[in-house]
């Protein structure tokens, strides 16, 4: 079970902070994030390995979540609760970018039958801020919080596309990336090359990449300035949708809804 490393972002926060920094608060945060779909529920000594952290700070930070109910204990195992969605919630009601993306997203899902979702990046990452799926009985797993490689996903993609040409070195430089499938791209020329491209053709599409037999587009969503701000992605199981028809069919939706609200997104 690999440790969760701080991001350069985080380190560089932690060594500049000063006094108003409050580390309990922080190493709380991190004992949070090392909960996820294949960590569902953690030993004690699971989470301190994983946010490499003394063994009695993260017991402290486990008690105390449990003691505000956004986590339970058997005694052994901890696991978050509910609850922990209001945390994200709060987030999510107080963006207005997520009440204008909620009915454009429903109407677009709509109308092609599809899964999309709206995405911001976060650091490597791109979490999934907004999401609508069709009404169908096998549904894709895509949800609001989900956490995709920003290099492998359509979504992050054209979100590294807005990066100028010595920030994206620079990223591509630092990390390292995971081979998630047979066809995922590792070789970092050739991410770059993906990256560039979806530049110029200000799209990108991500075939099976992040998993095995899904297809997904992706366009920049941008304020009424220009700048981007997100991502919107219309997402197949790949015998639904071949490559060209994303192209023909489900691209020209995608940028009619990111066009529209665009219109909406005051600077």
């Amino acid at each position: 079970m690999p440790r969760l490393k701080r991001s350069d972002a985080e380190q560089r926060v932690a060594d500049t902070a000063g006094p108003e920094f409050l580390e309990a608060l922080a190493r709380g945060l991190r004992v949070i994030e090392a909960f996820g779909h294949d960590r569902r529920d953690l030993t004690l000594a699971d989470a301190a390995r994983l946010v490499d952290l003394p063994r009695a700070s993260v017991r402290r930070t486990l008690s105390t979540l449990v003691q505000l109910g956004y986590a339970q204990s058997d005694g052994r195992r901890f696991r978050l609760t509910p609850r922990i969605l209001s945390l994200a919630s709060s987030y999510l009601l107080s963006d207005p970018l997520t009440d204008i993306l909620r009915p454009a997203l429903e109407r677009l899902s709509e109308t092609v039958n599809e899964a999309c979702s709206c995405a911001v990046r976060d650091g490597d990452n791109v979490v999934m801020i907004a999401h609508a799926s069709p009404n169908r009985l096998i549904a894709l797993s895509a949800q609001i919080g989900l956490r995709l490689p920003a290099v492998s996903s359509s979504l992050g993609r054209v979100l590294l596309a807005a990066l100028d040409d010595r920030a994206l070195d620079a990223f591509l430089a630092r990390i390292k990336p995971e081979k998630l499938t047979s066809t995922t791209i590792i070789d970092k020329a050739k991410l770059r090359a993906a990256v560039a491209r979806a530049r110029v053709d200000g799209y990108a599409l991500a075939d099976q990449e992040v998993e095995t037999g899904f297809r997904s587009i992706a366009v920049p969503l941008r304020r009424s300035d220009g700048t981007i701000v997100a991502a919107l992605n219309i997402g197949v199981h790949s015998e639904r949708g071949s490559p060209d028809m994303m192209r023909t069919v489900f691209l020209p939706k995608l940028r009619a809804t990111a066009d529209a609200l665009q219109r909406q997104l005051i600077a």
